[in-house]
């Protein structure tokens, strides 16, 4: 199989796509605030928003928008980067935020524990490292579940940015991960659930797949993927409208989070083949780098502030001032947090990462040939005399 021209044109930034990604943030924070029933309210979201309630309650599905997206950018990302390049990229991007929210959280509900409870130092430890659930350990914010996921996909993808990111690999990754995805799914073993996450995969290989497109080209086979993907990925939002109705009291429709994800689909691929160029507003590139903070911040914060004011405030203004805070507060984050983090973080773990690299590089080096103190002929004969002057190593030794 021959790989396909590359056709992309050079790397430029896809504000389209940070729009998106404040679309899916939003859909979240607004399910939050007054789709899901919660105890922040003295009443439930149902009646509070009696008009945005019905939809809102759909805003869950957003976190597969970020899921899709995911693939496109993590493909993206991994182009041309080494291993290392990649790992460093992923830790620059996801923990200077992350350590805030955790940070934030726990002050929060230390001083003011009215929606939870501040939990045990271990745990709070623990999920600096975003590996609680892998520890059996609790997320201190449930919106932090996505993480996992997004760590899993990481794990898996950085299989083949070790190998070296090409079409051919990018398509087998996709192919066979959807394979392992048939059978894994029915496993009992944890271990293999987990490491191929059959329920969410579809998500990200379809972004791999729409991000192939973007740099080859359409073509059957990547349509093919990205079908499959999506036919998958219903049936995943299907399962999980039971828990929809738990968590909103409304009784979800497939058609609707069919219809969502269509659009998500619909969306990215407008984003992948250009049809979405136009629009190059700079404010967009700013809203891209506040939905990250913005999504690990919402919740808890946002649920504590709404019991704070809930009896003082109109529950509209309540829920729309807080966005607004949300959205200055993730600002701030970005500014003065991840962007001051990020070069330093980049130099010590590159740093880091040469020594780790040089010292391959000494491992597999080969041999040096230069004649060391004891193997060079005696003084007076020359290399090329040695043999015929009958002095060997050995004899010069003794």
């Amino acid at each position: 199989m021959a790989e396909p021209n590359d056709v992309s044109p050079k790397r430029s930034r896809l504000t389209a796509l940070d729009g998106l990604r404040l679309v899916a943030a939003l859909m979240v924070v607004l399910y939050h605030y007054t789709g899901q029933i919660s105890n922040a309210w003295s009443k439930g979201t149902d009646e509070l928003f009696p008009r945005v309630h019905p939809y809102s309650s759909y805003g869950w599905t957003g976190v597969y928008l970020f899921f899709i997206i995911s693939g496109f950018v993590i493909c993206m990302s991994g182009w041309g980067r080494s291993l290392g390049g990649f790992f460093i990229s992923r830790v620059v991007r996801l923990y200077p935020a992350y350590w805030f929210a955790i940070i934030a959280v726990t002050v929060v509900t230390t001083f003011y524990p009215a929606i939870q409870e501040r939990a045990e130092p271990s745990k709070i430890l623990i999920n600096l490292t975003m590996l609680q659930v892998a520890h059996r350990v609790g997320d201190i914010d449930a919106v932090y579940w996505t993480l996992w996921a997004e760590l899993r996909f990481y794990l898996l993808f950085a299989l083949v940015v070790w190998r070296g990111l090409t079409y051919r690999r990018a398509v087998a990754f996709c192919v066979l991960w959807t394979v392992a995805g048939l059978f894994a799914g029915g496993s009992s073993d944890p271990m293999i659930r987990n490491l191929v996450q059959a329920d969410t995969s579809s998500f990200f290989i379809a972004g791999i797949a729409i991000y192939l497109m973007h740099r080859f080209g359409p073509d059957l086979l990547l349509w093919s993927i990205i079908g499959m993907s999506f036919l998958r990925g219903q049936l995943y939002l299907t399962k999980s409208l039971t828990e929809m109705h738990k968590n909103t009291h409304v009784y979800g429709n497939w058609r609707w989070t069919t219809g969502l994800l269509l659009v998500f689909y619909l969306l990215v691929i407008a984003v992948a083949l250009g049809h979405l160029s136009w629009a190059r507003w700079r404010w967009l590139t700013t809203a891209g780098a506040l939905t990250y903070p913005l999504y690990l911040l919402h919740e808890v914060l946002g649920w504590t502030v709404i019991e704070k004011f809930r009896d003082s405030v109109s529950p509209r203004n309540l829920v729309l001032g807080l966005i607004a805070a949300m959205l200055l507060l993730s600002y701030l984050v970005s500014r003065f947090v991840e962007r001051p983090l990020a070069k330093p973080m980049k130099r010590a773990l590159a740093k880091a990462m040469s020594r780790v690299t040089n010292d391959l590089r000494d491992k597999v080096a080969p041999p040096d040939r230069t004649p060391k103190n004891d193997d060079r002929p005696p003084p007076g004969v020359t290399a090329d005399d040695a043999p015929t002057q009958g002095i060997s190593v050995a004899a010069q030794r003794v």
